[in-house]
């Protein structure tokens, strides 16, 4: 899954190279008081939220913003297969990641975390609330207040979570194009898929299967992406740290 912050793929990949680079940097510094699972969320949480706005949160777009941009790009059908640089399905599907992660960028970085630990990661309140430095009374809090803000917009808008929604990726992709949104040589959300958040995790889907929460299948449904080769760069650092040898 792409950085609960980043609109960006490039900016994504560099913050998950500086996250890594601070867990290495930073072993020494685990006491083990908690599982080292939670020491690395709250590091790899405190980052985005430290960090200076992304491009796509100092335009602060709202969920009344982003209706107003889905309305505006007119129903079209797809280019020819034979004009694009790749076929169609990955240019819907690209419209589709793309739609579902403008929307996830509507929400403040607090939801935003809240929605992707408790939500699609399905880490336990104790965990996320460790994470995020918050009261696990306080992490509810904001993953419910997440869900409600998403499920409204999506269920009001959006053609797959409610099909009486006239909105379709294969219908909007074409327009997306134009606008620039949608590049089909730079590909943000399909370009080298590792593997869907659900089959990382099944474990975490009991609890969407038992209730009906589409709009929060969709972020689970998204793709983890390759990340960047950074393997020579920890090596080192793991060296002149003194946790690896030559």
């Amino acid at each position: 899954m792409r950085c609960a912050w980043s609109w960006r793929r490039d900016v994504a990949e560099d913050a998950t190279q500086e996250i890594l680079i601070k867990a290495v940097t930073h072993l020494g510094s685990f006491e083990a008081r908690s599982k080292f699972t939670t020491w690395l969320h709250r590091i790899a949480v405190n980052h985005p939220l430290n960090v200076r706005k992304s491009e796509m949160e100092e335009k602060a777009m709202t969920f009344t913003d982003m209706g107003k941009s889905l309305d505006s790009v007119m129903d079209a059908d797809l280019p020819d297969e034979k004009t694009l640089p790749v076929t169609t399905k990955l240019i819907v599907e690209e419209a589709r990641l793309g739609c579902i992660t403008a929307m996830l960028m509507c929400l403040d970085r607090r939801q935003r975390l809240a929605f992707i630990l408790g939500e699609v990661m399905g880490v336990d309140s104790e965990s996320a609330s460790a994470a995020l430095d918050v009261t696990p009374a306080n992490f509810r809090q904001l993953l419910s207040r997440a869900r409600q803000d998403l499920y409204q917009f999506m269920n009001g808008k959006c053609g797959l979570v409610n099909t009486s929604n006239p909105c379709r990726c294969a219908r909007k992709a074409s327009g997306f194009m134009r606008e620039g949104w949608l590049d089909p040589t730079n590909l943000q959300f399909t370009k080298d898929r590792v593997a869907g958040v659900e089959k990382a995790a099944p474990e975490h889907l009991q609890e969407l299967e038992a209730i009906d929460r589409q709009h929060a299948m969709l972020y689970r449904e998204q793709p983890w992406l390759a990340g960047p080769d950074i393997a020579s760069r920890l090596r080192e650092l793991l060296e002149s740290t003194g946790f690896a040898k030559n």
